[in-house]
């Protein structure tokens, strides 16, 4: 079974090619291209979702371009559109003349390429980003009269975890990976941290989910951007963060002073990191105050114990919920996971408790659309018939709250 994988959540505009296959439970990734806007975003601290619209409207075209060359599908004679799709062209891209202009030039010199689904993100996101996906996904159903997919992006982050690659070197795009599914035991436990979300979910099975904890404020990633703009750093403010607190580690600097671990021990999973936050401005203004400056030991100590305090409040949160639902694997996902730090913490938790952990490999945890395409072939029992009508959710919930 071939699946086109289409993600515009954000701030990424991707797109990718798989080839699933139940019999052998594998799947090989034919093409597979991520285009980030960071770039984009970073004069203003970050993401603006109007923005984000008109990148990814821009960018759509030469994404899928990359991705079907990279699974070989060929350059064919220009056959243009019949008169009767014209018009269901232009009415889908009501709101994108620019990327229906593209899709004209574009899609009728290629061969229709063999794909049995498309699977688009319909939520969670920026409702405008995710609009652009969505008609996107909607205009190429109706002209290769493919059937289409909605999918749950946080879902795909947890997906992203549950393959291994079998015959992909270092630095390859491509190649063949085993899907895991069939040896997780459930139910399993899964932390989705983000920039936008943080959530412990419960996985009953592969299309089961119950949320039993999640942040009442600000995501882990969040709180890292917004303590990186407080220490003068640019965006995006994780990696900043992280980088300086490596340093101030292999150094041994310390903060000034400790910081809060928000809820760490409160009787739910729940999380809270806008605290974390304020207690980081109101150190450093009392630092600037006294000192008129911040040194950059001071900025490399605070960014140490910020990580240290998010890190462990993660960790402490999810060895308290592996042990009340006697978990024995740990699917972690999103693209807070690239994060050094968390990822060695939650490796050392899952070798404390006996734990089987899961984790994405780092190219495929920020959002990508490999996780969207497994997702509409582990969805594909909820297909819809070419053409039909999605919606877009920009606070769709991955399962309900338990």
């Amino acid at each position: 079974m071939h699946i086109l994988g289409i993600e515009t959540s954000c701030d990424e505009t991707a797109i990718s090619l798989i080839e699933a296959s139940e019999a052998s439970n594998n799947v090989r990734i034919l093409g597979n291209t991520v285009h980030t806007q960071i770039d984009v975003h970073a004069p203003y601290g970050g993401v603006f979702p109007d923005l984000a619209k008109r990148e990814h409207a821009k960018n759509l075209i030469p994404v899928l371009a990359k991705t079907l060359e990279q699974a070989g599908v060929a350059i064919a004679e220009s056959h243009p559109f019949t008169p009767d799709l014209e018009p269901v062209l232009a009415s889908t891209f009501t709101y994108e003349p620019e990327l229906l202009a593209a899709f004209n030039a574009y899609i009728p010199t290629i061969q229709k390429p063999s794909i049995d689904l498309i699977s688009v993100t319909i939520g969670p996101g920026l409702t405008p980003a995710l609009w652009v996906g969505i008609n996107f996904a909607r205009a190429l159903s109706i002209v290769w009269n493919i059937p289409l997919v909605p999918s749950n992006h946080m879902e795909g982050h947890i997906l992203a975890a549950l393959i291994e690659k079998i015959d992909h070197k270092p630095g390859e795009i491509l190649g063949t990976y085993d899907l895991l599914d069939r040896r997780v035991v459930y139910p399993a436990l899964s932390l989705l941290i983000s920039g936008g979300h943080t959530q412990i979910v419960l996985v009953e099975k592969i299309g089961s989910y119950k949320i039993i904890g999640q942040t009442r404020d600000d995501a882990v990633g969040e709180c890292f951007d917004k303590i990186a703009r407080t220490l003068g750093l640019p965006y995006p403010g994780g990696p900043k963060i992280s980088a300086l607190a490596a340093e101030a580690r292999a150094q041994g600097i310390r903060s000034p002073e400790p910081l809060p671990r928000p809820m760490i021990a409160s009787d739910d999973y729940d999380f809270s990191f806008s605290g974390l936050k304020t207690a980081v401005l109101y150190l450093t203004k009392r630092l600037i105050e006294k000192a008129g400056a911040l040194t950059p030991d001071t900025i490399q100590g605070i960014a140490r114990e910020a990580e240290d305090a998010m890190t462990d409040v993660l960790v402490a949160k999810m060895r308290k919920a592996a042990e009340a639902y006697g978990i024995e694997t740990v699917i972690v996902g999103g693209g807070v996971i690239a994060n050094s730090h968390i990822r060695k913490a939650l490796e050392n938790l899952a070798a404390d408790c006996g734990l089987r952990m899961l984790v994405p490999q780092i190219d495929h945890s920020t959002d990508n659309a490999l996780m969207i395409a497994l997702a509409g072939y582990y969805g594909r029992d909820k297909a819809l018939a070419p053409g039909s009508e999605l919606k877009a959710f920009g606070t769709l919930p991955i399962g309900p709250r338990a």
